[in-house]
């Protein structure tokens, strides 16, 4: 399964359930890797560069009352290309910039028939059980088809950021944009006026 990590910063209380924005890293939170139209992970301390616009965008979902959390594939790991205390360190500090709650990484590759590993949605389902958040309510972020198929598998709502790659859907996602930040919009309308009321209150 996955390995799991709660960022401790804010705390979910068992008393009600709680959305979340499930969000990609490479793509959604960090600048991908690209080769010749297809992305790959950052595999070394240059390659990694928060998008643009990211701090705010989370800033402003957290606003709305939403958990966030990421949740990466990195069979980079079990291939021998990266180790767990890189991509460890990496998860750290992008969590930290971005003020996330948690962060959820699958480590295995397809051969391994994972449960965590995207398309499946082992990781949205097993930090639902840890933070106490409502699925149906939460959305899915990715820039791959691997992102929408597991949201949409574990019952979330799901959007695509769309960057022109070389790797069709295979199914079709609530919404498409060019951007977290347009993301974030599109979440916004979503979201129920009521909770961005009490979210201020608080």
């Amino acid at each position: 399964m996955g390995i799991g990590h709660d960022c401790g910063w804010r705390h979910v209380t068992e008393a009600s359930q709680r959305p979340a924005v499930f969000l990609d890293r490479d793509g959604v939170l960090i600048e991908a890797i690209v080769w010749d139209n297809k992305p790959f992970a950052a595999t070394s301390p240059e390659d990694v560069r928060i998008i643009d616009g990211a701090r705010e965008a989370c800033a402003e979902l957290s606003s709305l009352g939403f958990l966030l959390v990421m949740v990466t594939n990195q069979p980079d790991i079990s291939r021998g290309k990266i180790s767990q205390l890189f991509v460890d360190q990496v998860n750290a500090d992008i969590a930290r910039k971005l003020s996330l709650d948690a962060v959820r990484v699958c480590a295995h590759d397809d051969r391994d028939a994972c449960l965590c590993r995207k398309p499946k949605p082992g990781m949205m389902i097993e930090a639902g059980a840890a933070l106490n958040i409502d699925l149906s309510s939460s959305v899915v972020v990715g820039d791959r088809w691997r992102d929408i198929e597991a949201g949409k598998r574990a019952g979330c709502k799901t959007v695509f950021i769309d960057y022109g790659y070389d790797e069709p859907l295979r199914s079709v996602p609530d919404h498409t944009t060019s951007s977290l930040r347009q993301a974030v919009f599109w979440i916004r309308d979503q979201t129920p006026s009521q909770r961005i009321s009490e979210c201020h209150k608080n």
